[in-house]
């Protein structure tokens, strides 16, 4: 006989144990990687940025250090207009009692509401505003959009290259009171940045931007924070088109890619595991100092680096007047002119046998230096996007393709961006977003874990 006593203990005791092994279930998730921070350049706790997920290296506090497990669930609801927690719980690897505590959070911060169907939630526009931009070396672009990253105003602005940091930090300024006036400024959630700069992962500092005069140690971020007093995110320009391309773009199903922007420069943002991945110092996918030429290792190509000296804008442009015995119209042409392939593309379109002669050196010099990266990384996509990957998309995708099979036979598909000329700036969107939600729930899971 059992006294009624005993099974009460025992129930009690049961009952307790379950708790427990709730507990741990909780915990075990908040660890895991899918509660690791999000892809994006993050300001201040915003989405990652490769230091962040360098798997080489133990984590450290730096702006990407945010609340991981909130923001990775509103990164997810991101990608759906409306996704219920069964879903949501699917897309994350975890089971949805898991996510009951961390999504009552998010309504009571006001991040997401009810969906279009019962028992769905999403991102809830009305929250606030975020902005994105697209920093080049010739041109700044600005996007307004609302919470769920839809793009509600934009516009871009020229700038040139040797006007130096000051008078462009005030231009970025000014391009941010444009597009939300004093009176609407409350409602500003944050701000992201992609410049064509490797950016500090500790400070978000930018460290030097070699097509950009005088851009050498600049803190962009402590200038428009002290201006906006809003969370400010900075990343390299390739890191934020990888990011947007992963979000939103050709790159959306893909863990392990590489973004290359061939613009008037050239970088890379790199993908591992999911995670943008940034290195020891917040240069990797700096592709501009590599030099596919080993005989001429002891050359000085300068700040542009040989690679960059050759697959870029202004490497293209070089070649070509070079070649094509065609100057820059104009004693007083800047730097940006001087820098534009646009002739080559041009007369190549046209026939001109000399310009293709031009652009098939240079797509052999990208294909071999692809050949390169994937032989390190291995990865399952290689993305090009910039300005250049659309002066002649089939012909450069075909000799890319052709001289990096030669080298490396398993070589990944090489496609061009699904988001063209707005990778960086969906990118920095998605940066915005996270920063916002960082800052908008900070604190929340250790009083989670306190209750």
């Amino acid at each position: 006989m059992v006294f009624p006593a005993l099974i009460d203990c025992r129930l009690a005791t049961l009952r307790g144990l379950a708790t427990l092994r709730n507990r741990d279930r909780l915990k075990r998730f908040e660890r895991s990687e899918y509660f690791a921070a999000g892809p994006a350049g993050a300001g201040e706790g915003l989405a990652t940025r490769k230091g962040t997920h360098c798997f080489t290296r133990k984590p450290m506090k730096n702006r990407h250090d945010f609340d991981p497990g909130l923001c990775r669930i509103i990164e997810e609801i991101s990608k759906h207009p409306s996704v219920s927690a069964r879903n949501l719980a699917g897309k994350l690897g975890v089971k949805a009692s898991s996510l009951a505590g961390p999504i009552r959070t998010l309504r009571r911060k006001q991040l997401i509401v009810p969906g279009v169907r019962r028992n769905q939630m999403a991102l809830n526009r009305a929250f606030g505003y975020l902005i994105g931009i697209d920093m080049g070396a010739s041109h700044l672009h600005f996007a307004l959009a609302d919470f769920s990253g839809e793009v509600v105003d934009n516009f871009t602005a020229e700038v040139r290259p040797e006007d130096g940091p000051r008078k462009t930090i005030a231009q970025i300024k000014k391009g941010i009171r444009r597009l939300v006036p004093a009176g609407k400024r409350a409602r500003l959630r944050a701000i992201a940045l992609g410049v064509p700069s490797p950016v500090d992962p500790r400070t978000g500092m930018v460290l030097l931007a070699n097509n950009l005069p005088g851009w050498k140690h600049i803190d962009l971020k402590d200038a428009l924070e002290k201006e906006f007093r809003l969370p400010i995110s900075i990343e390299n320009d390739a890191n934020m088109a990888a990011v947007g391309e992963h979000w939103r773009g050709a790159a959306e199903k893909a863990d392990n890619f590489i973004f290359i922007a061939l613009g008037t420069g050239i970088g890379s943002g790199v993908f591992v595991n999911g995670r943008l991945y940034v290195g020891r110092g917040g240069a990797a996918g700096e592709l501009h100092p590599m030099n596919v030429e080993w005989t001429r290792w002891k050359d000085d190509f300068g700040s542009p680096g040989y690679f960059e000296s050759h697959a870029s804008g202004q490497g293209i442009a070089s070649l070509g007047r070079k070649l094509m015995k065609a100057g820059v119209r104009g004693s007083r042409a800047g730097l940006a002119k001087k820098r534009d392939a646009y002739f080559v593309f041009e007369a190549y379109h046209g026939g001109n046998r000399v310009a293709r002669e031009v652009l098939e050196r240079i797509f052999t010099i990208l294909g071999v230096g692809i050949a390169n990266i994937v032989a390190v990384l291995d990865p399952d996509l290689i993305v090009l996007g910039g300005g250049i990957s659309r002066g002649a998309p089939d012909f450069m995708l075909t000799t890319t393709g052709r001289v990096a099979k030669k080298i490396q036979p398993d070589c990944p598909p090489i496609c061009l961006s699904a988001l063209g000329d707005k990778a960086q700036t969906y990118g920095a969107v998605f940066s915005a977003m996270m920063a916002a939600c960082q800052a908008a729930t900070r604190g929340s899971s250790e009083r989670s874990k306190k209750r």
